[in-house]
């Protein structure tokens, strides 16, 4: 793992990676190094569930904020799962950076995020942060869309794909890490997205397909 991180990531940040388990690391997480995500390139990551798109995230976040280079946005698009990371993070980068959560008032420009590092929020609440001219906005250099084939929803779609074009436009050297288990057009949205594609097959537990019929099930 300290090899693919080499010059990349601090000590200390490896150090908690290292506690939280990880030995090595999984093939999207080496593909996604491979393809710049360390050197602030923005990447699609399209791979199965649990095949771990969170730690590259985080280790996208964790290099912004590291450097010096600035703030990271991580946008996931249900309040529970933002407080669940919020939650995670904050206890896994305690003295490393600061982590907030903003999924609350969207009637506020939330002056309070300028002192955080890496802020947890809904694409609901970001578009109210930006249509309320946070001044602190212009400090993300990193911004991580979970769930980013919600692009394609007819509620969430359109806000979303707003965000990135005016994020775009602010922050022309913004890093963007789209993260998702079912992109139907992958290469088409890196494209726009002008971000590396990286796409993998592999999953901790391997997916089987069959048929269930009167008590039996047959495997094909």
């Amino acid at each position: 793992m300290e090899n693919e991180m080499a010059g990349k990531l601090p000590k200390d940040i490896l150090d908690v990676f290292r506690k939280s388990g990880i030995e090595s690391l999984r093939p999207a997480q080496t593909k996604a190094i491979a393809s710049g995500l360390l050197d602030k390139k923005s990447v699609l990551v399209c791979t199965p569930t649990a095949s771990g798109k969170t730690l590259i995230a985080e280790m996208a976040a964790a290099r912004s904020i590291t450097s010096g280079d600035g703030k990271a946005i991580y946008i996931v698009p249900l309040k529970a799962l933002a407080t669940e990371k919020y939650r995670d993070f904050r206890e896994k980068y305690a003295g490393l950076f600061r982590v907030a959560l903003a999924i609350g008032d969207l009637d506020s420009a939330e002056r309070r995020l300028s002192e955080y590092d890496l802020i947890i929020c809904t694409s609901e609440k970001l578009d109210a942060l930006l249509r309320h001219r946070a001044p602190w906005l212009s400090s993300v250099r990193t911004l991580i869309i979970d769930e980013i084939h919600l692009l394609n929803d007819p509620g969430r779609g359109p806000t979303l794909e707003i965000l990135i074009t005016i994020f775009r436009q602010l922050i022309p050297r913004l890093q963007i890490v789209g993260l998702s288990a079912t992109i139907g057009n992958p290469e088409e949205l890196a494209e726009w997205l002008d971000a590396e594609l990286v796409i993998d097959t592999w999953r901790p537990v391997e997916l089987k397909k069959g048929v269930y019929l009167e008590g039996e099930t047959e495997f094909y």
